[in-house]
């Protein structure tokens, strides 16, 4: 096997940089807690994972055994486990090990939002990204009976999550991630689709609006369309023109992303049980409440045999036997993980999901001689992502025999579910007798830096957008360094080959129709339960009626949602080609956007703000989604990548320090602000890393922060009409 690090150098610097295990922490009182070796090599860290995934087994021997199998397939690099679980599994630290959640549901009351927000808070100090419904708040300028004033709708609260989200991010080691979600017919809909147009204005936020099927239904029609709140009538309007305006938006933008809501549960494996309202900030995760997704991903890339030749396949034997061995790991990453919070715990618990995916695809594909989006591609990944599936739910049948069944497990709901009506008739019929261990199985997520560390494989399910690009990335002492990256079916080629890849051997972004996207992402969806980050690639110049159709044509295809990325005045062009010194070849290089400007991400992968800055705010929508990356900052170790790659930055970067800290100091105008920081104080414990500073010092910033969102969104409640809130939206 060729070494990662000689392939692709950049590979080294994500693994020291992310994933390279330091040695013994130190706890509050200066003492050694625990003496536990550091990662001397990248087989160091291999090991330390395989060791703590294989401690959940029942006995030594069976602990022994799994530790070798699990180390043997992420060493091949064939097995990939997410980056939450390669930075703390083995390190005593106590953080997640689950990348997302999503959390409760929250009340429609002050004191419920304001709990809502600390479980928030308590969930981003471990390490977890967060989304969150707010379609359960009364609208702008709705009547507050107990105290005579008007409510300030759902987008003046997200105020607060953001500055707590920006609070705990400055005071901890890696930046928060988060997803809103608005249902298409809540009264503040038109408020919610712009409210990112402002610089600066939810940067740590990633929009989506809820679409039902009775909306899409609307919009063919050309119908009107209510928009609602427990029960009344605030506003009736054109369905047609709600949607042009989330799709100009979008266009303008990049924002919001489009969640078809009704099909996500429509296809739950787990709908006879839960109803999801929202996904996690980079959604290829919907989630019920407080659900959380464990991520690992399939190196399809590492499985091909004869790569670049006539005879090029990939080996299904390798494919059975990795999802196999990772099933069993990431099941057993669910008994040895830390939760923020007991009823995330108990949600896990209670249906052990899994996030099984694939990363490599386009990669793949090349070396079989496929153009990604053609008719070959097509076949080719039809068929490996169904052998995957398949092996994924023998595993976990498997594991139900031997260990138990999910204790939510229904059989007969589970087989009646679209995603398992159409396994072999036999796996179906060992199902119906002992369940299954896990109640969803398979996701494709972003997989950005566990693809860079192994060797720079094209990311998930995205093509390729270059096979030379450059990546600016930060130092703790502020400065920047520029890293040469070049893509890894193009290292290969030349390695194998001596010579370079001919050109149109491997397509790349500009080479691309939207319609290949869409036709890649239906393929895989296939054969996905929960849903994958992907991105639909549009040129600066499409006209609006084409762009515009892309979501209806997603919707047609049967995918649980949509999100673009078009250069555009607001974002700009997230990765440019400039030429080398001599003029001889072309390199891609993102340009890092200013800190702290709200800037939207959209469909090519990342926005401006998660490729050049390295912003946490990496999303894609279900299924269809693009990472958005929305947060324009450079305070976190920048990062510069292909279009398209879906990096996700912030979730996997555990041990740089933010410098994001110029925290406005308020005298307390509000003493609901000054009780969130008390309650803050008593209930955050230190958990993040040894990076991160005490409660005190936390609930000082987080109390001098939130006192400014709070004292606004109170101002505006008392300022608030109701004619504010039946503005056309």
């Amino acid at each position: 096997m060729i070494d990662p690090f000689d392939l692709a150098p950049v590979a080294k610097q994500i693994w020291s940089e992310k994933y390279r295990f330091s040695g013994t922490r130190r706890g509050d009182d200066g003492q050694d807690l625990e003496d536990r070796p550091a990662d001397h090599d990248l087989n160091a860290t291999w090991r330390r994972v395989a060791l703590a995934a294989a401690s959940a087994e029942a006995d030594d021997s069976a602990r022994v055994k799994w530790a070798d199998a699990f180390e043997a397939v992420m060493a091949d690099l064939a097995f990939l486990p997410g980056g939450r679980i390669l930075a703390g599994a083995g390190t005593g630290r106590r953080v997640t090990l689950f990348n997302c959640f999503v959390l409760g549901a929250i009340p429609d009351d002050l004191g419920g939002i304001f709990e809502a927000n600390r479980e928030a808070a308590l969930t981003m100090q471990q390490g977890g990204g967060i989304g969150h419904d707010f379609s359960t708040l009364r609208p702008r300028g709705a009547d507050l009976r107990a105290t005579g004033a008007q409510a300030s709708g759902p987008v003046s609260f997200m105020d607060v999550w953001d500055s707590m989200c920006r609070t705990v991010m400055s005071a901890g080691a890696r930046r928060g991630a988060m997803m809103a979600t608005l249902r298409c017919d809540h009264p503040d809909i038109g408020e919610f689709i712009e409210a990112k147009r402002t610089a600066g204005k939810l940067t740590n936020f990633n929009l989506s609006v809820l679409v039902t099927d009775a909306f899409v239904d609307a919009v063919r029609a050309d119908r009107d369309w209510d928009l609602v709140f427990d029960g009344k009538v605030y506003q009736t309007v054109r369905a047609r023109d709600l949607w042009q305006r989330i799709m100009r938006s979008t266009y303008e933008h990049a924002e919001p992303g489009v969640i078809f809501i009704d099909r996500v549960n429509a296809l739950n494996n787990l709908g006879y049980c839960e109803t999801i309202h929202a996904t996690n900030p980079c959604g290829e995760q919907p989630l019920p409440p407080y659900g959380a997704c464990l991520l690992g991903a399939i190196n399809l890339a590492q499985l091909i045999d004869q790569p670049f030749t006539a005879e090029a396949r990939l080996n299904r034997d390798r494919l059975v036997h990795t999802a196999k061995t990772a099933v069993r790991f990431l099941d057993n990453v669910i008994d040895v993980s830390e939760y923020p919070l007991d009823a995330q715990r108990a949600e896990a618990f209670s249906k052990r999901r899994i996030g099984l995916g694939v990363t490599g695809l386009a990669n793949a594909l090349t070396m079989c001689g496929a153009r990604y989006g053609g008719g070959q591609a097509v076949q080719l990944a039809d068929g490996w992502l169904r052998c995957l599936k398949v092996a994924a739910y023998e595993a976990s049948v498997d594991l139900a025999a031997e260990k138990g069944a999910f204790p939510a497990c229904s059989a007969p709901d589970l087989l009646a579910s679209p995603n398992l009506v159409t396994l072999p008739e036999p796996l179906r019929e060992k199902i119906a007798r002992v369940g299954l261990r896990n109640g969803c199985l398979t996701t494709i997520a972003p997989t950005g830096t566990i693809s860079l560390l192994a060797g720079n494989v094209s990311s998930g399910i995205e093509p390729v957008f270059a096979e030379r690009y450059t990546r600016r990335v930060l130092q703790p002492d502020g400065s920047h360094i520029n890293i040469p990256v070049v893509d890894y079916a193009a290292a290969l080629y030349e390695r194998l080959n001596g010579q370079p890849m001919p050109d149109g051997l491997q397509p790349g972004i500009k080479d691309l129709t939207p319609a290949d996207h869409v036709r890649m992402q239906t393929v895989a969806q296939r054969h996905i339960d929960s849903a994958i980050s992907k991105t639909v690639n549009c040129p600066e110049d499409i006209p609006f009626e084409a762009f515009q159709s892309i979501y209806m044509d997603a919707y047609a295809s049967g995918l649980k949602g949509c999100t673009t990325y078009r250069p555009n005045p607001t974002t700009g062009a997230v990765l440019t080609t400039e030429p080398d010194s001599d003029g001889t070849s072309a390199e891609a290089t993102s340009h890092e956007p200013r800190p702290s400007v709200g800037a939207r991400h959209g469909a090519i992968g990342l926005t401006p703000s998660a490729i050049g800055a390295g912003s946490s705010q990496v999303r894609s929508n279900v299924v269809a989604f693009s990472p958005r990356a929305d947060r324009l900052s450079s305070d976190t170790a920048s990062q510069t990548m292909p279009v398209g790659t879906n990096l996700l930055r912030q979730l996997e970067q555990p041990n740089v320090v933010s410098s994001d800290t110029d925290l406005v100091q308020l005298p307390w105008s509000c003493e609901a602000a000054a009780a969130m920081a008390h309650v803050a104080s008593q209930t955050m414990p230190e958990t993040m890393s040894e990076t991160v500073p005490g409660p005190a010092s936390l609930a000082a910033s987080l109390a001098a922060s939130l006192a400014a969102s709070l004292a606004a969104s109170l101002a505006a409640s008392r300022g608030a009409s109701l004619e504010a809130s039946t503005a056309a939206p």
